[in-house]
């Protein structure tokens, strides 16, 4: 069946075809991180995620057809397998200090963050879509294309975008020259304005050597 003889249904139109082909892409991607090494996997990261947060923003949420959301697929199992795979593959560079963590309002010191958690997140919640999505019920579809784009934007796309920025800064090598264990190991010590001062010194550090 081509495109043009589906279903007049939100669920077969262009744009939503082509998020459930990104997110199909993405979740093979992260079930076979194993079987590829460290750096192309950051390279493939920073290419699918900008398409898959971009092919997420452009849909409206369609309206729910039932009362309660549509079957979850992904096991807890699942989530670790994906998630121990990319723990295992990046190392000590799976933690990164995020910024934008709500703790952050309460906390005096950083708050560590894990790519892998992130992405998996993201793998739970996409996962389950193109699992209801292969039924070919269309309200089931519809059903599951709220479900995800509803977790879109409460969760899951911030996600999607704090670990672009952890997976960018190990691309173009923008971790300081303090190991990050070492910074939390003395996380105790560490206080909000102490953390802002290391942030400066660091920014003034890499503008000295750009004005060289």
């Amino acid at each position: 069946m081509s495109v043009d003889e589906l279903p007049d249904h939100i669920v077969y139109s262009g744009n939503v075809i082509e998020f459930a082909t990104v997110v199909a892409e993405t979740c093979l991607f992260l079930e076979h991180t194993s079987e590829i090494g460290k750096d192309e996997f950051v390279e493939k990261s920073l290419k699918l995620l900008p398409l898959l947060y971009l092919k997420a923003s452009v849909l409206d949420i369609p309206e729910l057809v039932y009362e309660n959301f549509p079957e979850r697929f992904v096991t807890e199992e699942d989530y670790q397998f994906v998630r121990e795979q990319i723990e295992q593959l990046l190392g000590n560079d799976d933690v990164y200090l995020e910024v934008f963590h709500p703790d952050m309002a309460i906390s005096d010191t950083p708050v560590a963050a894990f790519i892998s958690e992130n992405l998996s997140d993201i793998y739970q919640e996409i996962k389950d879509f193109a699992a209801n999505y292969q039924t070919a019920d269309v309200d089931i579809m519809n059903d599951a294309l709220a479900q995800c784009l509803t977790a879109f934007g409460e969760h899951w796309g911030q996600k999607l975008l704090n670990a672009m920025r952890a997976l960018h800064a190990l691309k173009y090598n923008l971790q300081d020259d303090v190991d990050w264990e070492e910074t939390h190991h003395h996380e105790d010590k560490l206080t909000r304005d102490s953390f802002l001062d290391f942030q400066h010194n660091a920014e003034d550090d890499d503008l000295s050597s750009f004005l060289k």
